[in-house]
């Protein structure tokens, strides 16, 4: 029985599970049953048999442990054996319980134990860090995998606490500590999820095991499993996050990343690339693998299904319509003719470097010109030669007709200048190969010049089409990328990024720049650099922004058509640095405004404390000092008290006025050394001038924290007398006193009406007192003290639920360092 955290009811489960195998005729025997003095627990057990346990003495102490020998000699059918990870007392047999239960197996005893998640050994750092708490007893991960059957003894977290609440699981003395420190309801969330990904594990390792065993190939759907190829290009950033969408779609959805290697390596793959794709694919929950095969295609489909995995996603071709054509269906076609009934996705992406802006050029590519040539160099040969194998008298029409489609073509793919080649070439092919006499350039019959001509003319105007239809294409193409640079800018402001860095980020990135600086009064406020990109060749160039602001580029030459969109970066730096500068001047004035607020409630909330006590301290003198009335000793007496009272309590509302305006403006004299917590507690006790009957102490034997006595001492003060106020009568405030994570807590807590969640913050507000319009009781400032003092120690100060009605406030303060961890 497999629970996540103590008080879910394992031990409850096996019990029953081994009653109901007992009454279906099983020989079963309690070995080992810890009830902890649950009585649901405890009633279980009886008509079981119980083998006696073994008394060891351990330093005075007698232990009661399961007697290993006994269970062996009585050899039942299946023995039940509680808390498997459990530590034997010295002297015993074996040194843990697990050990035990092995000696159980290899005798042919069936076992049914039970443990918590946080005591299996791979998971032990991370309950450490989910819950402060390191555990000293663990199992080896094996043990429990060589189990027939884990069950999960399931139980909501609220409802766990809930339980904790009524007692059911621990004493009622330790509940409120359990309830502030590891049941707290996010590690218990954190432990159930923590048990139930075990567990899933597990059962998807066993499903894997069982399809191998029965040769099974083909995808189960159990959950979603997203296989994500990377290339080391750039687009693998967004392949990454879209199959991690895909992925949380599901629950228990799992991420694969994968390269795929030729047998020479990378292949041209930038390792740093892959290795920055390699931690955002942990980032996002995945694993990164690197497998290698001759077939890309194969590599990745073969990979995909030996993870079982359901989805598969590809970036878009890269490549251009012409290599497609010669080179054939490329990785995204033969990729999903080979997944079968593996889903594929094919995600267009942009580069990853950045949206860069084409360039305006006046003619075509110098990479398709140069196709151009090629084509004419290879294809009038191939294509003379094709045509004069079936040459006659008849086919000098088809000939020139075949000629002109050749020259359309290269004018298609190489412009103006392949074509007047192509042209001229065809010319003379077809006079040399197909017009009379043959073999001689002799151009003898004037049509045939004229053909030549038409061969020369076509070429021009249907390369003059192509070059002003890419000229077009190309400007569309530019605006499209000017739109979404701006769009990809307006987008990260609106995500909540800065807009500066946003702005100075993105026109790097636009035009290529080696580096982008953003200086303001000379110095440097925003910066994005690529030293990769540096060039002998880079030039500086620098554009004012206002009066007192400058941006300086360091890259290519920016041509005339970029100044465009350029200046409309410049413009939105400008507004940006200008809202800025605004922002700035408004934090300036927030303090003011704040301060001017603060001296309104101050007057708003003091004038009748203030009042109060000088008008009780003034009658009392001027009855003192008055010469009409005689006065006894008694009456004296009487008056003189309720000046010093008067001037007491005036005392402690200025004592108190200074401390917040210390606070708030960062002056505080703290000075810290190790404080015992139970002799704060005593002063605190002793300052308010409470008897033991009137405080219920809970205090632990606990190393010294860090923080300033006297201060400590008045945050005590002030959270016990608001307990004491609010606490009904027969139900005195607790302080309780504990070590959680590296942290001292020490708690006050109350049964009294509470605090709404909602209302939680303002109780830390100066001259705040919650709708409570008694002013006989301060001015609010006593919270708001505690909370400045427990942080300006390096503490805080919280506000929790008591179990059962209430309020709870919890100082957290740390540890000594010089105590080291205990």
């Amino acid at each position: 029985m497999l629970g996540a955290a103590p008080g879910v009811g394992k031990t409850f489960a096996m019990l029953e599970e081994g009653r109901r195998l007992r009454d279906a005729g099983r020989d079963v025997v309690v070995a080992v049953v810890e009830t902890h003095g649950r009585t649901a627990t405890a009633a279980l057990v009886d008509g079981f048999e119980v083998v006696p346990r073994r008394s060891v003495s351990h330093k005075g102490i007698q232990l009661d442990e399961m007697d290993l020998d006994a269970v062996l000699a009585r050899k039942p059918d299946l023995a039940l054996v509680d808390e498997l990870a459990h530590t034997n007392a010295p002297g015993s047999a074996n040194e843990k319980r697990w050990h035990d239960v092995e000696a159980l197996l290899d005798a042919g005893i069936d076992v049914m134990s039970t443990v918590n998640i946080q005591h299996i050994e791979s998971l032990n750092d991370v309950v450490q860090q989910i819950t402060g708490v390191p555990q000293r007893e663990t199992i080896p991960d094996a043990v429990l995998r060589q189990a027939d059957n884990v069950e999960l003894v399931d139980l909501a977290p609220q409802s766990l606490r809930d339980r904790l609440s009524e007692g059911v699981v621990y004493p009622a003395a330790r509940v409120d500590a359990a309830l502030s420190n590891y049941f707290r309801l996010g590690n218990l969330t954190a432990l159930r999820e923590l048990a139930l990904l075990w567990l899933a594990d597990e059962v998807d390792s066993a499903l894997q095991t069982y399809r191998a065993e029965k040769g099974i190939a083909n995808k189960w759907e159990a959950r979603e499993r997203v296989v994500v190829a990377l290339t080391g290009g750039p687009e693998g950033e967004t392949l990454l996050r879209r199959g991690a969408r895909i992925a949380a779609r599901s629950s228990g959805g799992q991420l694969f990343a994968v390269h795929v290697t030729a047998t020479d390596g990378l292949a041209g793959a930038d390792p740093s690339v892959l290795e920055t794709q390699r931690t955002l694919a942990t980032t996002l929950g995945g694993t990164y693998h690197q497998v290698v095969g001759e077939q890309i295609p194969r590599a990745l489909v073969e990979f995909a299904r030996s993870v079982n995995a359901t989805q598969l996603v590809i970036g878009v071709s890269r490549r251009g319509w012409l290599a497609s054509l010669l080179t054939g269906p490329g990785i995204g076609a033969t990729t999903i003719r080979e997944a079968g009934d593996i889903d594929v996705h094919i995600v267009a992406h942009a580069a990853a470097g950045g949206r860069s802006l084409p360039r305006i050029g006046g003619a075509l590519t110098l990479r398709r010109r140069l196709i151009g040539f090629a084509l004419t160099a290879l294809g009038l040969p191939a294509l003379t030669a094709l045509l004069s194998s079936f040459r006659s008298d008849e086919s000098i029409t088809s000939d020139v007709l075949a000629f002109q489609l050749f020259v359309v073509i290269v004018a298609l793919v190489g412009g103006i200048w392949p074509a007047l080649v192509a042209a001229v070439a065809a010319g003379l092919l077809l006079d040399y190969f197909f017009v009379d006499p043959l073999y001689t350039v002799t151009i003898a019959e004037p049509l045939h010049l004229l053909a030549l001509i038409i061969f020369v003319l076509v070429a021009v105007l249907v390369s003059i089409v192509v070059d002003q239809a890419a000229r077009r294409s190309r400007a569309a193409a530019r605006s499209g990328a000017e739109a979404e640079t701006l769009a990809a800018v307006a987008g990260s402001v609106l995500r909540g990024q800065d807009a500066i860095d946003a702005l100075v980020t993105q026109l790097r990135e636009a035009f290529g720049m080696t580096s982008v600086l953003l200086l303001e009064k000379g110095n440097i406020i925003y910066s994005s650099i690529d030293a990769e990109r540096a060039s002998d060749n880079d030039v500086e160039t620098t554009f004012s922004l206002g009066s007192e602001a400058s941006l300086d580029l360091r890259g290519p030459h920016l041509p005339a058509a970029d100044r465009r969109v350029l200046s409309a970066f410049l413009s939105q730096l400008e507004s940006a640095l200008q809202q800025r500068a605004l922002a700035t001047e408004a934090a300036g004035m927030r303090p003011l405004a704040e301060a001017d607020r603060m001296r309104t409630a101050l007057l708003a909330a003091v004038g009748h404390d203030l009042r109060r006590p000088l008008a009780a301290a003034t009658a009392a003198v001027t009855s003192l000092r008055s010469t009409e009335v005689k006065l006894t000793d008694a009456d004296s007496a009487a008056l003189l008290e309720t000046a010093d009272d008067a001037l007491g309590s005036l005392a402690d509302l200025v004592t108190k006025l200074l401390d917040v305006s210390r606070i708030q403006a960062g002056v505080l004299g703290v000075s810290l050394a190790p404080v015992a917590l139970d002799e704060v507690v005593v002063a605190a006790l002793d300052e308010l001038q409470l008897s033991p009957g009137d405080v219920r102490l809970e205090l632990g034997e606990l190393r010294p924290a860090m923080a300033d006595a006297v201060l400590l001492q008045r945050v005590v003060v002030n959270l016990l007398a608001n307990a004491i106020r609010f606490s009904p009568a027969g139900q005195p405030p607790v302080i309780a006193t504990s070590e959680f994570g590296g942290s001292l807590e020490l708690r006050v807590i109350d049964a009294g009406p509470g605090i709404p969640p909602d209302r939680r913050d303002e109780v830390f507000v100066p001259f705040q007192r919650l709708g409570d319009v008694d002013n006989s009781t301060g001015v609010g400032l006593g919270l708001a003290l505690s909370k400045g003092f427990t942080e300006a120690m390096g503490g805080m100060l919280e506000v929790e639920d008591t179990p059962g009605g209430g309020l709870t406030m919890v100082v957290s303060l740390p540890v000594d360092p010089g105590e080291g961890d205990s």
